[in-house]
């Protein structure tokens, strides 16, 4: 069920919404994602809507990740990636204000070895194999 949650960078200089069924999230063991410690929530790129400040980004191979340029904090991703359905955003979920990360159960990718067909699964991908 999708629900309308807030989420802002941890000096509050970017506030946004997001309309998230956080019922499956997602943990990549990508460079990036590792790196970060990105917990996602794809939804649809309408569904996220800034309500204060205005975000940096820098491009990637299929969008464009946003971040808060005085804090660092990564907040959400915008793409567009016809295996994922066209164009999407992927929320950082732990950017959210009122959702406790720690409590969601996410499933992993393995993307630091591009095995996307292997699909998602309850235990973590290795990082080293």
């Amino acid at each position: 069920m999708e629900t309308k949650h807030t989420g802002s960078c941890a000096c509050k200089a970017i506030e946004f919404t997001a309309t998230l069924d956080l019922s499956t999230v997602t943990r990549c063991n990508c460079t990036y994602c590792t790196k970060l410690g990105l917990l996602g929530n794809l939804t649809k790129p309408d569904k996220v809507q800034l309500t204060k400040g205005e975000p940096a980004s820098y491009p990637n191979a299929i969008g464009a990740r946003y971040f808060c340029a005085a804090c660092g904090t990564h907040l959400f991703g915008r793409g567009d990636l016809p295996e994922m359905g066209g164009l999407f955003a992927s929320v950082n979920v732990q950017a959210l204000d009122d959702v406790d990360p720690y409590t969601l159960s996410p499933v992993h990718w393995d993307g630091r070895h591009d095995n996307w067909e292997a699909g998602p699964r309850p235990s973590p991908y290795p990082i080293f194999r």
